[in-house]
């Protein structure tokens, strides 16, 4: 048994379902938990926003104080180096006899460092619900960027476990901080209170029951609901804080012997679309962009950084884009439909802005910011990939008044149109001048005209999309199953839809 061993916590921040974690401590007496970043993303206040900050604060100390529960000295030790440094700095200071790493295959952050010297380097998958390697077996190249159901072969699903961390053995303590501390504070130009509490806890809270549980569909949530009509469990899952798995399994449980939504609707579904994004970053290269993207349709998308600011910043002149856009940059997270929203809007159906321009703000804004799957969406969205009905715009308009007719939801994040009646508030520039005096906001002063005609714009860019997907199919360099690494012309992947979907 190895004197002391030290924990990598790049991700899966908790206790639960956590091999490396139960490896490290049946390997050793001594434990050592180190938190590195995974990506520069998480050192960089140009890539990431205070939200997110915030909440892997709050994971981070809710993980150490839960090691400090088994163990009065030890907690999480968080390190502003590189693997390579921190390995180098810890091999002189303990007699390391092994580094158990998490790590998932879309990691940048490289381990080699520790498989040097003293260390012997152990990778454990514990973010998802699948196995990659065994996927790989199942499809053929190419087969992973278009279809992912239940059909799956079920062997590729990891075990299932049941287990939370108890450690019953020698003491593990080591010279730990006797409080928790994180260095990029200082470095990221924020203050320890100014992270002390994250935006989430309102969000954090989900029914739980299992009628709810059973019954939910995806398409039948709202974009706009003053409270989450979804779990909000995402940034959970992101950072690791719930195990994917646990989830799966769980969710089992509650269908045993019930009527229930099946996938993709249903939550099982869910966590299927985020195994197929997962599983489709691995094998195609350049997954986050547009060039050199295999599945990825080339369009001409315009350059406009007025247009972008205006979007990202919540000036477009349209109440429902700019109220989620707010909601985005307050909270760190909006509905799955309200991201579809603004997303089409940014792209295929206003705006005419690269999808990578949008997958970078929501790389920075988002609490559950995840690299696969926001590229994943954003192809979907911008109609680049996986999802091809381009014809099909989501209204800033009508969209939003399915679901929050009165505007509640505008009201609440714009303040400033709060006065106007429900007949205005999604297009108060149709108000007439008194109406707008009465609710304190004019329009073109104090609240801008819309950015585009949407009725106009989006026909024009439907017939561009349509030239894009012309010159896809005529042009072998486009085409996909010319394309190395596809060999065939799969199934799309809406093809897994419901027809109750498909008609939303």
């Amino acid at each position: 048994m190895a004197q002391t061993c030290i924990h990598w916590v790049p991700q899966g921040l908790r206790l639960h379902d956590n091999p490396a974690l139960m490896a490290a401590l049946r390997d050793c007496r001594k434990l050592y938990p180190v938190f590195i970043p995974r990506t520069p993303y998480l050192h960089n206040n140009t890539s990431v926003g205070i939200n997110r900050w915030r909440f892997l604060i709050g994971a981070l100390k809710d993980l150490d104080g839960s090691l400090r529960k088994l163990n009065s000295s030890s907690g999480v030790d968080v390190r502003a180096r590189s693997s390579l440094n921190v390995s180098a700095m810890l091999s002189t200071n303990l007699s390391v006899g092994e580094c158990t790493v998490i790590k998932k295959k879309t990691e940048s952050v490289s381990c080699d460092a520790c498989l040097k010297g003293n260390f012997r380097g152990r990778r454990f998958k514990c973010l998802i619900c699948y196995d990659y390697d065994l996927c790989a077996s199942c499809y053929e190249s190419g087969a992973t960027t278009t279809r992912h159901t239940t059909e799956h072969p079920m062997q590729c699903i990891l075990t299932r476990v049941d287990y939370d961390l108890y450690y019953g053995g020698d003491t593990f303590s080591v010279d730990q901080p006797q409080s928790f501390t994180c260095p990029y504070c200082g470095k990221m130009g924020y203050t320890e209170t100014s992270l002390q509490e994250h935006v989430t806890s309102e969000h954090a809270e989900t029914s739980t029951e299992v009628g709810w549980v059973c019954s939910f569909e995806k398409p039948q949530t709202s974009p706009n609901s003053l409270t989450p009509s979804t779990t909000v469990l995402s940034p959970y899952v992101t950072f690791g804080c719930l195990s994917a798995r646990t989830f799966w399994w769980r969710l089992t449980d509650v269908y045993q012997g019930k009527k229930h939504s099946d996938p993709p609707v249903s939550l099982h579904g869910q966590l299927l679309w985020r195994e197929f994004y997962y599983t489709a970053s691995v094998g195609i290269p350049n997954f986050n962009k547009m060039e050199g993207n295999s599945v990825c349709t080339q369009v001409d998308w315009d350059t406009n950084p007025e247009y972008l600011a205006a979007w990202t910043e919540a000036r477009t002149g349209f109440p429902f884009i700019d109220a989620i856009m707010t909601q985005l940059r307050q909270e760190g997270w909006i509905h799955h439909l309200a991201r579809h929203a603004v997303a089409c809007f940014l792209t295929r159906g206003d705006l005419w802005i690269s999808w990578e321009e949008g997958q970078k703000v929501f790389e920075e804004l988002l609490l559950d910011g995840d690299w696969a799957l926001n590229a994943g969406n954003w192809m979907w969205l911008s109609a680049s990939a996986f999802f091809h009905q381009f014809f099909r715009v989501y209204s800033p308009v009508a969209f939003g008044k399915k679901t929050d007719k009165n505007g509640d939801y505008i009201k609440k994040y714009l303040p400033l149109l709060k006065k106007f009646p429900a007949a205005y508030i999604y297009e108060p520039w149709k108000a007439p001048r008194s109406v707008q005096q009465a609710a304190g906001c004019i329009v073109g002063k104090d609240y801008p005209h819309p950015i585009v005609q949407h009725e106009v714009i989006s026909k024009k860019n439907i017939q561009r999309m349509k030239l894009a997907y012309a010159k896809r199919s005529t042009d072998p360099a486009e085409s996909p199953s010319k394309k190395q690494g596809v060999k065939r012309k799969a199934p799309s992947v809406v093809d897994m839809l419901t027809k109750k979907e498909r008609k939303k």
